[in-house]
């Protein structure tokens, strides 16, 4: 019997299965999905991307995380289906390490911790110091349940383009590199991202680097070079905080270093990490970097390009696949965003999973749980199928959906 068979099975016995619904007729995925965008947040329903393969969804009830302060963290680690042990020996062997930068919407970022957890990795998450009270609290809680995740010992005032992001993955990358767990990786996410492959698949994509950073990036296309060449500073307004440009003039980066220009979004080593928190290069390049715009687009990628240094891929392009992200003024490649933009980056949609699940990248951003709740629950149910069906280990019945 396959896993999602198991699924169907376990969900029957527990009575948490609502109702199917059979879609025979030629309906195209758009089709498909776009009414199903408005489900109720009292009545979590999953409509399944099998439906892009045989015109049949199967709909289930509540896959929510229980909330904390109710039941015992033991209980509600297996209430909401967290897995507890190594599904492998290869995966045991080779832990990762993960900051989390997150701001908002507890539930979203639930969904994401929950699909990226192992027992044998690591997890710092950094919350915006602007954040409510009540959202910090349910962080705290959340995190208590797990001796190998915790809160940054120092956080930050986040603000979007601004090095306080920087500063944010740096705290916990120092943070992880005291951790007991000798992890071999640390990726960078916020609280918007989904993974798209498994823990086994992501360990095996890191693997295929053989030691190399993977920070993707090219020198500064001419829209970019602006962000390092003159001042920006934060600055408050009725919309909260932003960075504005000045006409001041930056002095030349130390150390004779060529500025480069990339994502956000790395996979660094444990060696590579050491480098930036010790070498006067990284030290003082952190320095030179904070009033300019948005300095983890080049921070990562550029000291990567030092030769020499751990891990350093100096010839690197866009090598990666670490994120998928679709771009307001990238239409023509991707297709279109089924749901709607945010700073240039599109909030996925229903109409985005076809999409989202051909792609080979590790992660998606981003995602809004409260605005499209299917979109993050079908991924979430196919993720889980495929790492139930790659598991070495015997499966716990508490790890189905």
């Amino acid at each position: 019997m396959n896993v999602w068979m198991s699924c169907v099975f376990a969900f029957t016995a527990l009575s948490v299965v609502i109702f199917v619904v059979l879609y025979t007729s030629q309906l195209s995925p758009s089709n498909l999905y776009q009414p199903l965008n408005s489900s109720s947040e009292k009545t979590s329903v999953i409509a399944c991307d099998y439906g892009l393969q045989n015109h049949t969804f199967l709909m289930w009830g509540n896959t929510l995380p229980h909330p904390l302060g109710r039941i015992s963290c033991q209980l509600y680690k297996t209430l909401s289906h967290y897995i507890t042990r190594p599904l492998s020996e290869e995966e045991a062997a080779f832990p990762l390490a993960y900051t989390m930068v997150i701001h908002k919407d507890f539930n979203t970022f639930e969904r994401l911790f929950r699909a990226i957890y192992t027992p044998q990795n690591v997890y710092c998450v950094h919350v915006d110091e602007k954040a409510p009270w009540k959202f910090k609290k349910a962080v705290w809680q959340l995190l208590e349940c797990f001796p190998n995740a915790f809160l940054a010992s120092e956080t930050k005032k986040v603000v979007y383009g601004g090095f306080s992001r920087l500063q944010a993955d740096l705290n916990c990358m120092k943070d992880l590199l005291a951790s007991k767990i000798r992890w071999k990786y640390v990726l960078n996410t916020c609280g918007q991202d989904f993974p798209l492959k498994t823990n086994k698949e992501i360990v095996h994509h890191l693997k295929r680097f053989k030691g190399k950073n993977i920070t993707p990036g090219v020198l500064p296309p001419k829209h970019a070079i602006v962000r390092t060449k003159y001042v920006h500073q934060e600055r408050t307004g009725k919309g909260g905080f932003f960075m504005k440009q000045t006409n001041t003039l930056k002095t030349p980066p130390p150390h004779q270093l060529t500025i480069y220009f990339g994502t956000a979004y790395v996979a660094l080593t444990r060696d590579f990490v050491r480098f930036i928190m010790n070498d006067k290069r990284a030290i003082d390049l952190l320095e030179w970097s904070k009033d300019t715009y948005s300095p983890d687009e080049h921070f990562w990628v550029t000291l990567n390009r030092i030769p020499g240094v751990p891990g350093a891929m100096p010839n690197a392009s866009w090598t990666g696949n670490l994120r998928a992200v679709k771009w307001n003024d990238m239409e023509a490649q991707h297709g279109g965003c089924h749901g709607h933009y945010v700073h240039g980056i599109c909030i996925y949609g229903n109409g985005d999973l076809k999409w989202l699940v051909n792609s080979q990248s590790l992660f998606a951003n981003k995602f809004e749980l409260n605005t499209y709740p299917l979109t993050v629950e079908c991924l979430e149910l196919r993720l889980r199928e495929r790492t139930l069906n790659q598991s070495e280990t015997a499966i716990q019945p508490s790890w189905y959906f």
